[in-house]
């Protein structure tokens, strides 16, 4: 197949997914037409569609679960007054909770409970599951084989990463609030 057509048709598909594709979902797309691109190959075009798109107001990226279209920030205040319902909002122990399995993956309930110093509402874990952010990765084999929390795909995927290494580091942190994720100082 023709480069240019093929870097089309990957365009076209990426312009229509309503979720970010992999380059095994690009290749079952293409089938036997595309001559079985290896991923070099498609990189190599994923790569050149991005920097077409470079000055224009949405953007290709690569996140964890694959590549796709997405409005650039400096555009989104105009498209959110298009839709004014707002995202859910989360309390404080729901985001402490999603921070302590964000940077200390796989925890417990219990290793949260420590690092927050109070029990952990039934509620908040059932909210970040339902959104898709943390869900059961094993059991710790202790008695009782408490359940093993991490982050999904699709968390990073909805904070536009690729990877958890790309989160924020502890020190960047705000410093007005005492940092939950470090072990506070024993005096």
């Amino acid at each position: 197949m023709e480069l240019n057509k093929l870097k089309a048709i990957l365009e076209a598909a990426l312009l229509a997914a309503q979720e970010p594709l992999s380059l095994a979902d690009l290749k079952k797309m293409l089938g036997d037409e595309a001559g079985e691109p290896d991923n070099d190959l498609l990189r190599k075009c994923l790569d050149e569609i991005r920097a077409a798109w470079k000055d224009r107001p949405a953007e290709l990226v690569q996140l964890a679960s694959g590549w796709r279209f997405r409005t650039r920030a400096e555009y989104m205040p105009y498209l959110e007054r298009l839709s004014p319902e707002k995202p859910p909002r989360y309390s404080r122990a729901v985001l402490e909770t999603l921070s302590i399995i964000a940077y200390r993956q796989p925890v417990t309930r219990g290793d949260i409970e420590e690092i927050r110093g109070v029990a952990v509402n039934t509620n908040a874990i059932r909210a970040l599951e339902e959104r898709g952010w943390i869900d059961v990765v094993g059991r710790r084999e202790t008695p009782g084989r408490p359940a093993l929390y991490a982050t999904t795909r699709k968390f990073l995927d909805d904070l536009g990463l690729r990877a958890l290494s790309e989160l924020p580091t502890l020190d960047t942190m705000p410093s007005e609030q005492p940092n939950l994720l470090e072990p506070a100082d024993a005096d």
